[in-house]
This record gives structure tokens, C-alpha cells and sequence, in this order.
């Protein structure tokens, strides 16, 4: 696909090109050049910008849609970096187009812990922003982009979670129905990495 994108790059470009090329063959000046001429560089840059908006689009497309679904499974939280762990029991569900993905979801543990996750994600390309509820602070930012069978995101807490407002989190597709959801953030006394949430779901 991305060959593609390089051909059709070098294609346009060329063509961008050639009435200038031309234009200076005749010893004109740009200022000069023919307002039809004009009128099809316009015309051709706007295709080239749609063409690889398209191709962007698609390639998440398959991706997304391997993610959609219900969800069943289990994993560890902790409240904070410096809190025990919690096992909890977790379900999903999963809404996905071309260009979006919505996981809604919660997770508990017996009477000791219960608590509604979130996230809802746009891509442009494999990039992706959007937004989290998870960590009882509000809605936090999401920001990053996939790298194979992983979505990378940064978080931007809504408010100071372990001393500061920043975090990490990996959405992954596992083989053909697994899910993992997976949250770092840094103990502010040691400045070490700690997973404070691990969740291993299956299609269901």
C-alpha cells in the first residue's frame, strides 16, 4: 500500500510539475502560466489529497473491524502506582467503523471494587486521539498511533493521577479473538514504570 501511495505521489508530482517545466521552456515567467493550466494543478493536488486521505482510511479499516465485538475476561488493577492489586472480572463491547473505535466496558471484583471504562478513539491513518474514562479523575485525552497489531496512546489525566497528569496505554489485538488493555504510569517516589492495569479479554 505503500508503494501505492509513493506511485501515485511521484505520478501527480510529475504532472504538478510539467507546466512549469513547460512554462520555463518557453522562457515565460509563473506569473504567466494559463489559468487552465492553473485550474488542473488545483484540480490535481486535491485528487492527490483525497486519494491518500482514501488509502489512510482503508488501511485501518480491517484492523478496526477485527476489534469489534463483545468481550469477557480478567486482569489486575490498582486504584494508584503505590495501591495493592486488585483482580478483577471485566466485559466489553466493542463498536468499530472504518475510521472509529468505541470500547465500553466494566470491570469488579466481588464488593471491593466495580468501576465503568471507556474509550472512544478516531483514526486518521494509524494515527488515533480521542478520549478515556477509567481512572475515577474524569475524561482524560488519548493520543498516539498503531504499530502492527498495537494501538500506543499517551493519556492526559483529567487531573493529577500519581503526581502528575501523564500515562500510557496499549489496546492489542491478541491471534484472532484476544484483546489485551494495558495502562503504565510512573511511581513518582522511584520514577520507575508500573503497570496499574492489565486486562485480558476474549471474544465472546
Amino acid at each position: 500500500m505503500e508503494q501505492s501511495r509513493s506511485a501515485v505521489v511521484h505520478q501527480y508530482s510529475f504532472l504538478i510539475d510539467l507546466p512549469r517545466r513547460q512554462t520555463a521552456a518557453r522562457g515565460l515567467k509563473d506569473d504567466n502560466m494559463n489559468p487552465y493550466i492553473a485550474q488542473s494543478l488545483s484540480i490535481a493536488i486535491a485528487s492527490l489529497a483525497l486519494f491518500s486521505g482514501s488509502i489512510a482510511h482503508a488501511d485501518e479499516a480491517p484492523f478496526l473491524k477485527s476489534l469489534a465485538g463483545s468481550w469477557n475476561g480478567k486482569g489486575t488493577v490498582k486504584v494508584r502506582v503505590n495501591a495493592p492489586t486488585i483482580n478483577v472480572t471485566c466485559r466489553f463491547t466493542s463498536d468499530t467503523t472504518a475510521a472509529s473505535l468505541s470500547l465500553d466496558g466494566k470491570c469488579t471484583s466481588l464488593a471491593i471494587f466495580s468501576r465503568v471504562i471507556s474509550a472512544d478513539l478516531k483514526a486518521t491513518g494509524n494515527r488515533y486521539s480521542g478520549s478515556y474514562v477509567g481512572a475515577g479523575t474524569g475524561t482524560a485525552g488519548l493520543g498516539g498511533q498503531r504499530a502492527g497489531d498495537t494501538i500506543n496512546l499517551g493519556i492526559t489525566w483529567a487531573k493529577e493521577v500519581n503526581g502528575d497528569r501523564k500515562a500510557q496505554m496499549t489496546i492489542e489485538k491478541v491471534g484472532a479473538s484476544g484483546m489485551r488493555l494495558t495502562t503504565v504510569d510512573t511511581d513518582p517516589k522511584t520514577g520507575k514504570a508500573v503497570v496499574t492495569s492489565r486486562i485480558d479479554l476474549r471474544r465472546s
